[in-house]
């Protein structure tokens, strides 16, 4: 069942239109990641379903109802422009902001205290926030974001200002909600973070979805017929032995071995992966065979510049 269904969201800025007749389904204990390029209208959705600003048309249900004020109380939500407040205590402002989720002050002060040990920052409780460096800071927000346990978790760029040291233990904490039942949505430009963490993806481009679906059905889709082969310098000639239905794409020496080649071939006949397997051992020596799948990060490049030109 899904947290989150947005239907035909459009949002226009005077001449502009940030977002046009979008539709997403984001499914309940799911990591979805909304990528595109700065500008592209993903932080116009996140505050709609914030209901920092409205839609000019469309709906937006939460947990089968129709979103509504009640619902806040429902969803964490960490922006890219930090909302903490400079001038007040961390402890202080922690506890603030937490019972404006609903909570207790006790129980604020409990889970505060866990975060606080778990990140080891309990010296920081009577600091200011302008104290604290930029990556001291994202903790201190990841923490009252998190706090009250909502339904929905909305991150825009939270790798945002931290060390990679640290960018990997918030990676883990979002999976660990995850596990834990919790939904996230949330916005990064560090691809290699949304293949190892989301489920499903959208990637926005122009205020218009260009790419929509699970992570594993995306890049099955987007395979090409490339396999990445390491063979003996000496066996190279007998490539061309293969010439009517592979052609070679890259060609460099080995890191490991300089007598040895590193190759990308593409199929291009009907024939099966077996069968060009059994071809190369013809050849000589085959150290590796695999096929080439797209990352995300290609995938987003060839999606982002087709509709760019």
């Amino acid at each position: 069942m899904n947290l989150i269904q947005a239907k035909n969201i459009t949002k226009k800025y005077q001449t502009k239109t940030a977002l046009d007749s979008i539709s997403i389904d984001v499914e309940r204990g799911s990591i979805f990641g909304l990528l595109g390029p700065n500008g592209a209208g993903k932080t116009t959705l996140i505050r709609i379903i914030n209901q920092i600003i409205a839609a000019d048309s469309g709906e937006i249900f939460f947990d089968g109802d129709k979103l509504q004020p009640k619902h806040i109380s429902q969803i964490g939500y960490m922006p890219e422009e930090r909302g903490l407040y400079k001038n007040m205590k961390v402890g202080e402002q922690a506890l603030y902001l937490a019972q404006l989720k609903g909570m207790s002050k006790q129980d604020a002060r409990t889970k505060l205290k866990y975060w606080f040990d778990k990140f080891e920052i309990s010296t920081w409780w009577d600091k200011k926030i302008q104290e604290l460096s930029k990556g001291m800071a994202q903790k201190v927000q990841f923490i009252v974001t998190v706090l009250h346990e909502p339904k929905l978790l909305i991150f825009d760029e939270p790798f945002s200002g931290f060390d990679p040291v640290n960018a990997e233990i918030i990676k883990d904490e979002i999976i660990g909600l995850k596990d834990k039942g919790a939904t996230i949505l949330f916005s990064t430009h560090r691809m290699e973070s949304v293949e190892e963490m989301c489920d499903h993806i959208c990637l926005i481009d122009d205020s218009k979805i260009v790419l929509d679906g699970k992570i594993s059905d995306i890049k099955r889709s987007h395979r090409d017929n490339q396999y990445e082969i390491t063979i003996n310098e000496e066996d190279f000639i007998g490539l061309d032995n293969l010439k009517d239905f592979v052609s070679v794409l890259s060609n460099k020496p080995n890191r490991n071995f300089k007598d040895q080649l590193d190759l990308t071939l593409r199929i291009t006949n009907n024939i099966v992966p077996q069968d060009l397997l059994k071809s190369l051992m013809t050849l000589g020596e085959l150290h590796h065979f695999t096929e080439k799948i797209p990352s995300i990060n290609e995938i987003f490049i060839k999606h982002v510049e087709k509709s760019f030109e």
